[in-house]
């Protein structure tokens, strides 16, 4: 499937939506832009964890609590978490209740600070950029994973990340615009920031 056409005329993604939607504004003001430092790495690189089996919209609904809850995805305080932090989030009704994913969220921002003395999170992901950025114009040719997350994936679990599979690391370069991920007729192909 190639770009659909919006209620506004514009042509997006198709997972967007045709209608005005939390999806569609995620879709046209944030996803496939380039973000910056290790706060903004290690909280995207959190939600697609947690996203792992689940639809994008339930963790875009969830957002917010995740940020309370996680301290702003601040890498010493969330490295600071023990096991009565743990319980409680596994109580908190709203973000996702999975106590494989809240560890790793713990375990990946305690290897986030064990990288800062190898250049940072940042660094290493964008390390990681593929030299031929993939371009598509339908649904059809898009890959889930590719080499490079393959290596990417590779190298976090290597540093002591976990959650961080092939297909998550995918997702989460497209995300943070490793690469511009949008359909060629997208009206954002090209304008990510």
């Amino acid at each position: 499937m190639g770009p659909q056409t919006g209620d506004d005329g514009l042509d997006r993604c198709p997972w967007a939506g045709v209608l005005p939607s939390p999806m569609r504004d995620y879709h046209d003001t944030e996803w496939g832009d380039r973000v910056h430092g290790e706060t903004a790495y290690l909280e995207r690189l959190t939600l697609e964890a947690f996203q792992s089996g689940l639809s994008w919209s339930t963790i875009l609904a969830k957002r917010e609590a995740f940020r309370e809850v996680f301290r702003g995805f601040d890498a010493e305080q969330v490295a600071a978490f023990g096991p009565d932090d743990e319980e409680r989030l596994m109580n908190d009704a709203r973000i996702v209740r999975n106590r494989r994913k809240i560890s790793a969220a713990v375990v990946n921002a305690r290897a986030t600070v064990a990288l800062r003395d190898d250049g940072g999170l940042e660094r290493l992901v964008l390390g990681f950029a593929p030299a031929d950025p993939p371009t598509a114009d339908d649904t059809d040719h898009l890959a889930t994973t590719t080499e490079e997350s393959k290596a990417l994936s590779r190298e976090l679990k290597r540093r002591g990340f976990a959650f961080v599979g092939p297909t998550t690391m995918h997702a989460l370069m497209e995300a943070i615009g490793v690469f511009d991920p949008h359909l060629v007729g997208c009206f954002r192909r090209g304008s990510a920031a």
